[in-house]
């Protein structure tokens, strides 16, 4: 098994929702396709005729209600998540109607609602989340096709892809066993460790980490900022009104501290969820359906608990250890292992986060972690019409309780009483993600989103 070679800001992806594998990763594909044919023989170029997309596995079943259509087409005609406004994505209405071309040069490629084919639900390909493009001919013949696999966490791989060159990790790991030997061997604290990795990997400066770092938790900020103080209704039929300016409104008048805390920390989570399912800007942490549980503890952290940016930034380093393993290990896409590897692993993030920039040492902040994770194991992924809305807004909220309790168990009860590790937890959501059923991985096809339907 290949060493962790993960960046930071792989995982912390700034983007626009509603989802990782299903918008950020499609308009990626389109992005690097459109990038790609720019490069291709002039004489090629002017045989082109159009361009046709096809969504497989998880990406057909739910590509209407997550977006992804117009995700596509946005990378497509030159979009990059990072900068995307969300006006793009809310301008796009994808029917009938919708025209758009790809300028080439020499050539104009026409784009329309044809471009995109919802294609089969089972098939061979080797990642749930495929999508070929294809540049055609006048004849239909294929001037070049790429074939691409949206692995989760906004990450994209294609066929023939190799990870790209870097650095070789400063303290190389695979399971969070060997990652305690080099914190005991070396007597590091675990950001440390992260940050020369990052170094080793990228050869970016600690400066420059620290500035990456803090327009993650930046954009974090404002996304919470701007969910708790918009009401109306969220895109699409099912008709959603957005809850968390009513829970941030109402915690004040509640008769306890504890229905305080509660609905306050839910506000959170319910304000950039509600954000991600509108389509606008969130932080992947470590996807866009799970983008509410880290923010919520960022703001309580930061406005509640008075820490400083420093000590958010290590508690960020040391959340996203938990992620690398998870996804190295099992996956964090619900189209593989459901939504255990989205909320849960951002629960879990959470859980240690919440621990470690408040001073624990490393194993509170494993325990925290473990915990978290194993509290989520067989949760399914079932949105109702293939939209992050319901049960996922809310889900967010009882991710971020669920980590705030974990670390609450973790820091009392003394690390000698814990009895299960962070990589068995890994392994066992992995094991359970390969036994659940297809209809239960983000298909829309099974659980809460047909008995919404029929009852």
């Amino acid at each position: 098994m290949p060493t962790i070679q993960t960046s930071l800001f792989e995982l912390y992806k700034i983007g626009p929702g509603p989802s990782s594998s299903h918008t950020l990763g499609p308009m990626r594909a389109g992005l690097d396709f459109s990038h790609a044919i720019q490069t291709l023989p002039p004489e090629q170029l002017r045989r082109a005729a159009s361009v046709r997309v096809r969504l497989f596995g998880s990406l057909s079943a739910t590509g209407r209600g997550h977006g992804t259509d117009k995700a596509v087409l946005a990378g497509l005609l030159g979009e990059n998540p990072e900068t995307c406004a969300a006006s793009v994505l809310d301008s796009m209405l994808v029917g009938p109607d919708f025209s758009a071309s790809m300028d080439l040069g020499e050539t104009t490629i026409p784009l329309d609602e044809e471009t995109i084919v919802f294609d089969a639900l089972e098939h061979d390909f080797p990642y749930n989340n495929t999508l070929t493009i294809s540049l055609l001919a006048q004849d239909g013949s294929s001037l070049f096709s790429r074939e691409y696999y949206s692995v989760g966490g906004g990450f994209l791989q294609w066929k023939g892809w190799t990870p790209p060159e870097r650095g070789y990790p400063a303290f190389p790991y695979r399971t969070m066993t060997e990652l305690k030997t080099h914190l005991v061997e070396q007597d590091l604290r675990l950001h440390e460790l992260v940050l020369a990795n990052e170094q080793a990997i990228t050869g970016a400066s600690a400066k420059d980490i620290m500035t990456g770092l803090d327009r993650i938790i930046t954009t974090m900020l404002h996304a919470v900022e701007i969910g708790i103080s918009t009401t109306g209704i969220l895109p699409g039929p099912i008709g959603l009104k957005r809850k968390a300016p009513i829970l941030y409104e109402r915690y004040r008048s509640m008769p306890t501290a504890p229905d305080r805390f509660l609905a306050k920390l839910s506000a959170y989570a319910f304000a950039v969820a509600e954000e991600n399912a509108a389509g606008h800007s969130i932080v992947t942490a470590p996807t866009a359906g799970s983008a509410g549980v880290i923010p919520a503890i960022v703001y309580l952290l930061k406005g509640h608990r008075k820490l400083s940016r420093k000590k958010i930034r290590e508690g960020l380093m040391a959340a996203s250890v938990v992620a690398f393993l998870a996804k190295h290990n099992a996956s964090i896409a619900g189209a593989e292992v459901g939504c255990q590897g989205e909320v849960g692993v951002a629960s879990s993030m959470a859980a240690a986060m919440l621990a470690y920039a408040q001073g624990y040492r490393f194993q509170v902040t494993e325990n925290a972690a473990e915990s978290a994770l194993e509290h989520h194991l067989g949760l399914t992924c079932d949105p109702i019409g293939g939209y992050v809305q319901i049960p996922c807004i809310e889900r967010n909220a009882m991710g971020a309780v669920k980590a705030y309790n974990a670390f609450l168990i973790a820091s009392t009860v003394g690390p000698d009483l814990h009895m299960i590790g962070l990589d068995q937890v890994i392994c066992a959501m992995a094991e359970t993600g390969r036994d659940m059923c297809p209809k239960y991985k983000e298909t829309s096809l099974g659980g809460l989103a047909i008995s919404y339907a029929g009852c």
